[in-house]
């Protein structure tokens, strides 16, 4: 196994050939994260309602926040602040954890034929499967306290592909990296705190001077988030060049992340 292809061919094959396998592992990657607990799985919806209260509760009754002065909702800044929540949460769980998937998987790496490849895609099978979570809590409490969300909600899937690929890519090339230099856990968990305030989630970008704004489109997140709170909130569908334009660049990051992989995987065994 010294030839790894990179084509996306290759890779769609994998994927189809080991799809029972890939579903097995998602499975499992959902169910271990609540191992010996009482409630078990039924946290990945507890906890997403607990969080909402809360911000509803701190943003709307403690600070008082508004999104934007023209609204009148208390709930508003909740229900804005946890949509962009979800995208980062989707992004952040599986990247922080990239670097540490092949480290951790050594019996795959050694011991059997294993399709190291579908490593990341069980990670974010995970996050993805949370996110749906989210997705619904967000959906209840909107219709609670608001009503009937707009029809662009359906959009919703579509407005996240862009950040699968995205988040894909990018993990492939972080649990390769990882294997080589071990430090690269530790600065991904600074980056992303830093990520973390510099999107536009616990502010809207209106809110920013004009020659900050610019840094803030370098980040990866930040027009998926824009999007996600348009279509969820205010009704407003994406520009479709821009759309266009974004989920091609990310299918491209997720192609090279897979490149990547493949041609630095045949060193696995040797460094671990």
């Amino acid at each position: 196994m010294n030839d790894f292809s990179i084509s996306a061919r290759s890779l769609v094959r994998s994927l189809v050939s080991h799809r029972a396998l890939l579903f097995e592992l998602v499975k499992r990657e959902i169910s271990a994260r609540y191992k010996g607990s009482v409630l078990g799985v039924v946290w990945s919806l507890v906890t997403p309602v607990l969080m909402m209260a809360v911000y509803t509760f701190v943003f709307s009754v403690v600070f008082k926040a508004r999104w934007s002065t023209e609204s009148q909702s208390k709930t508003e800044f909740a229900l804005v602040l946890f949509a962009g929540l979800m995208v980062f949460n989707l992004f952040s769980d599986s990247i922080s954890r990239a670097p540490f998937l092949i480290q951790s998987s050594t019996n795959y790496v050694k011991k059997v034929v294993f399709p190291l490849e579908i490593l990341p895609l069980v990670s974010l099978g995970g996050s993805l499967f949370h996110l749906s979570v989210n997705f619904l809590v967000w959906l209840l409490f909107y219709g609670i306290f608001v009503g009937i969300p707009p029809l662009t909600v359906g959009l919703f899937i579509f407005i996240i592909a862009p950040l699968v690929f995205l988040t894909l890519g990018l993990s492939w090339f972080l649990a390769s990296l990882g294997v080589y230099v071990r430090d690269i856990g530790q600065v991904i968990g600074v980056c992303l705190s830093v990520l973390l305030f510099m999107s536009p989630i616990f502010y809207p970008l209106s809110a920013l001077p004009t020659h900050v704004k610019p840094w803030l489109a370098v980040n990866p997140i930040t027009q998926v988030v824009e999007w996600v709170r348009d279509i969820l909130l205010w009704g407003v569908v994406p520009s479709f060049p821009t759309y266009s334009a974004y989920l091609a660049s990310s299918a491209l990051v997720a192609w090279l992340g897979y490149a990547w992989f493949q041609k630095t995987r045949k060193g696995f065994a040797d460094v671990i």
